[in-house]
C-alpha cells in the first residue's frame, strides 16, 4: 500500500470499495456527517439547498475516491491484481 492508497478497488465493476487506510475512513465518515447534518438542518424547508449540498458532497467524495484508489478506477472482472 502506497501513501496515496486510501480505498481498495472493487473486485467486479468500476470504482472503489471500502477504505483501507484511516484517511479513507475519515473521508467516508466526513461524507456521512455532511449528509446527516444537511438533512437534519435543512429538510423539509430548504430542499433545493439540501440537494445542492448533497450533490457537491457526492462529487467531492467521487473525486477523492478516484484519486486515492489502489490501481485507479478501471473495469475489473474479478481477477487477482
Amino acid at each position: 500500500m502506497s501513501d496515496g492508497d486510501w480505498f481498495a478497488p472493487k473486485r467486479f465493476g468500476y470504482g472503489s470499495s471500502l477504505p483501507i487506510a484511516w484517511q479513507g475512513w475519515a473521508v467516508l465518515i466526513g461524507y456521512i456527517a455532511v449528509l446527516t447534518a444537511a438533512g437534519i438542518t435543512l429538510l423539509p424547508r430548504h430542499w433545493a439547498l439540501w440537494a445542492t449540498i448533497i450533490a457537491l458532497a457526492t462529487l467531492t467524495l467521487t473525486i477523492i475516491c478516484a484519486q486515492h484508489t489502489r490501481g485507479g478506477w478501471q473495469w475489473r472482472w474479478g481477477g487477482k491484481e
